[in-house]
């Protein structure tokens, strides 16, 4: 079967989509990756996956838009898959539309996160709500990565059949890992004993760092490592006034470690995971930081929420709010036992409920049976 799978940046084909790729082809599939070009395609690329550009937009802009539904389309022409398998709001729309418009067999949606749950205008709220729904009435396939967004679709009625898959990672890659905790503390200067809290995100507003660089002024027993980095794709309010008053108050508690191949490692040498975000759909950065066996500090909204138990595996927190999070984080700073407590308690739920392998195989599964039912059915309309 000829698969396409489609997103909107290198960033999520890299981090997202890379791993079904992964394991579609190795079930026999022919995949093809598109999204807009970047640098983190050569991974993709370097393990032999024909990795087609696009030039996807992550704005309204109608212009941009339609020029990214027209090349898409084209490809669609060209490659004639079977299956078409969106993701993201705004790139999930266009594959989805341009899947139909081809007459491509089979057209599946995962749902990441849906835009009309994101803070913004009315007018905003209804344009994609209204898109949402009619693509969904053409998606054969409706996937979502939390329950509460299968919820949504089925309760607005957007899918009658959405079904939650989850997200996953690998827990031979992410891990406790001790030799790791002392090589990067070393590399960084870090001593063995101090307290480090870690953010892993992209730098954008609504990942909560305004409030955790505020929270931390007042959590003075620990310093905040802040891995990740803003993507040219990337709008919204700037970060850099946050960042400049925070390196002059917290007098070298804030270091920021950019862009990171060693995700695995940084993430062992810390001691405590935050992410404060506005809105979320199944973060794979909480996953990751449970499977290496962190208690997490996260905000009490739809994907968190479903990841952490509250006062056993992290602490759910208001968000938008700096002193919730700023006492979250203090007393998990102040109790070395409790830091352990729930950090094993994180592993263990990640492995029994967050495990890689057994995502990717149920994802697999289902779009591969779905496609297969559809074009049985072509083939017998033929007949």
């Amino acid at each position: 079967m000829k698969i396409l799978e489609v997103t909107n940046v290198d960033f999520s084909l890299h981090h997202f989509l890379l791993p079904l790729m992964r394991q579609l082809r190795a079930e026999g599939h022919d995949v093809i990756g598109s999204c807009a070009e970047g640098p983190l395609l050569g991974e993709a690329r370097a393990e032999g996956f024909r990795i087609i550009p696009v030039p996807m937009a992550r704005s309204f802009s109608l212009k941009a838009q339609t020029r990214a539904f027209a090349a898409l389309v084209r490809l669609i022409r060209q490659e004639k898959p079977d299956l078409v398998h969106a993701h993201m709001p705004i790139s999930g729309l266009l594959a989805r539309f341009a899947a139909k418009l081809c007459g491509v067999p089979c057209i599946a949606y995962t749902c990441h996160g849906y835009l009309f749950n994101q803070p913004g205008s009315l007018a905003r709220h209804a344009l994609s709500f209204t898109l949402e729904w009619l693509a969904g009435h053409i998606t054969d396939i409706y996937l979502t990565v939390s329950q509460a967004e299968a919820r949504d679709a089925r309760r607005l009625h957007i899918h009658s059949e959405a079904t939650p898959v989850g997200n996953g990672r690998d827990p031979q890659i992410y891990h406790p890992d001790p030799s790791a905790r002392k090589r990067i503390r070393a590399s960084l200067g870090v001593p063995p004993d101090r307290v480090v809290i870690v953010a892993v995100s992209r730098l954008v507003r609504h990942k909560g760092y305004p409030e955790l660089l505020a929270a931390m002024e007042s959590v003075p027993g620990a310093e905040l490592w802040i891995v990740g980095e803003r993507l040219s794709s990337d709008h919204g309010e700037a970060l850099e006034p946050y960042f400049q008053r925070a390196h002059g108050v917290l007098n070298g508690r804030l270091r920021m470690l950019g862009y990171r191949e060693d995700i695995p490692a940084v993430l062992a040498a810390a001691d405590i995971f935050t992410l404060p975000s506005h809105f979320e759909g199944l973060p794979m950065s909480i996953i990751e930081a449970m499977m290496t066996g962190l208690p997490v500090v996260a905000t009490d909204i739809r994907g968190p929420r479903e990841q952490i138990v509250q006062g056993e595996t992290g602490l759910l927190v208001a968000a938008a709010k700096v002193m919730p999070l700023a006492e979250a984080l203090n007393r998990l700073v102040q109790d070395q036992p409790l830091r352990a407590k729930m950090g094993t308690g994180s592993r263990q739920r990640a492995l029994s409920l967050f495990n890689e392998s057994t995502v990717l195989t149920k994802t697999a599964a289902l779009l591969t049976k779905g496609a297969r039912l559809r074009l049985l059915k072509r083939k017998q309309s033929a007949l």
